[in-house]
């Protein structure tokens, strides 16, 4: 799941434990995780391609860089453990 579970660690769902809606939400969220991630990156490329840029605007590019790149993270880890369990590794 691209969310965590109530203590922090990583949520996943037992096969055929909640059904088709909760893994479809769950897929819609990846998604919208990782396209916030390329806009952020994208965001953070011009910033750093400006002499300008101050050190302000740069730690927040920087944090929301490290939010991103967790998210992708979780979403490569949900995705790795699917993929284990489809290949019945």
């Amino acid at each position: 799941m691209p969310w965590p579970d109530t203590d922090g660690g990583p949520a996943y769902l037992a096969p055929d434990s909640a059904g088709e809606q909760l893994t479809g939400l769950a897929d819609e969220l990846e998604g919208a995780q990782l396209a916030t991630g390329a806009e952020v990156l994208r965001c953070a490329r011009e910033l750093l391609a400006d002499p300008a840029a101050t050190a302000r605007e740069l730690r927040f590019a920087a944090t929301r860089l490290a939010e991103c790149l967790s998210d992708a993270l979780r979403v490569a880890e949900s995705r790795g453990a699917r993929l284990a369990e489809g290949s019945g590794e």
